[in-house]
């Protein structure tokens, strides 16, 4: 073997930042924050959300790796990102969604959206929102079929977003729900008994989710804050229920475990509070004018678009110079 052999050069893609923590054992605790939400979704909806999920994961890891097999590459599945890219895919999907239909957005979001940009760091959008916007543009009919929860016959029904969307106050939606009160129609947009997507409908478990993400320093909390605080601020605006805007859809999910994808939001402080600033402005003009009754996935991967930018505007640096002595 020459010199020129043993000498080699790897590049990987920025930035390069130092950390005790590996990336299984982050991934790891991503995946145990998601089972519970998972699970519920499992109990809401039954035997098809639980054949969504199933196929979403055994898809993304397969995916993954036939993949770099056919490539000649290191298989990574040890790392656990398929998984979590396979699980977080399922949960923004209804839980109606054929399974072929499923399988193709596991693919989409695998290989096109994570290994033809270079595997896991040097992907530019999240891989499961690409996935999903994928599978929204190319068979809009599943994507958009609700059913009720903890209903025996499947029966296809509005979510609570698309009733606001035409103009339904709290106690309007509440009576459509079959609520007897408002405080009822709150605490059911809480603990998520709606139609909607698999794992986007409890909030109290994603804030639960969230505070141990924080508290376990795997996430920042300054993009999904900046986010949801801007939600807040503009629904007053628009004269809409703040409370409702935040309950109902992804927001709280897209927020949380979305807004913190270590590879494609930045890694500045102040890049993540603009980033969440803009996905925020962005899901509330969506909700307010737009066609579509929700738009957090449209803003989080409008905003992956900036984040290289707004690494270059805000930059952070690294290490100090020492201060000199006096007199010297």
């Amino acid at each position: 073997m020459g010199e020129s052999d043993k000498n080699e050069i790897y590049i990987s893609p920025a930035p390069h930042i130092s950390t005790p923590a590996r990336t299984w054992h982050i991934m790891l605790v991503v995946i145990v924050l998601l089972l519970p939400l998972a699970g519920y979704g499992i109990y809401l909806f039954g035997l098809p959300a639980a054949i969504t999920i199933a196929v979403s994961v055994c898809g993304a890891v397969a995916f993954e790796s036939l993949f770099r097999a056919l490539t000649k590459q290191e298989n990574r599945i040890k790392d656990l990102s398929a998984i979590v890219t396979g699980l977080m895919l399922a949960m923004v999907l209804p839980p109606t969604t054929p399974w072929w239909v499923t399988l193709l957005g596991s693919a989409f979001s695998v290989i096109v959206a994570k290994e033809f940009f270079g595997g896991l760091g040097a992907n530019v959008f999240n891989p499961a929102l690409a996935g999903r916007a994928f599978l929204l543009m190319s068979f809009s009919q599943p994507l958009t079929t609700w059913i009720m929860p903890l209903s025996q016959d499947v029966i296809s029904t509005a979510t609570p977003l698309e009733y606001i969307k035409m103009g339904d106050g709290i106690s309007k939606l509440a009576s459509r729900m079959d609520w007897a009160t408002d405080g009822e129609a709150y605490w059911n947009l809480l603990i998520g008994k709606t139609a909607g997507c698999i794992g986007e409908s409890n909030s109290l478990l994603i804030i639960i989710a969230f505070i141990i993400l924080v508290l376990t320093r795997v996430i920042d909390w300054r993009a999904p804050v900046a986010m949801i605080v801007t939600s807040i601020i503009l629904s007053l605006a628009f004269s809409m229920n703040p409370i409702v805007q935040v309950l109902t859809g992804g927001l709280l999910f897209g927020a949380v475990f979305m807004t913190t994808d270590y590879a494609t939001t930045p890694v500045t402080q102040g890049g993540r509070i603009i980033f969440g600033i803009g996905a925020g402005l962005i899901t509330m003009l969506i909700r307010k004018f737009g066609s579509y009754p929700e738009g957090v996935m449209f803003s989080i991967l409008i905003m992956n678009i900036f984040s290289g930018y707004l690494n270059n505007i805000l930059p952070r640096k690294y290490g100090y110079s020492l201060k000199k002595k006096e007199g010297k």
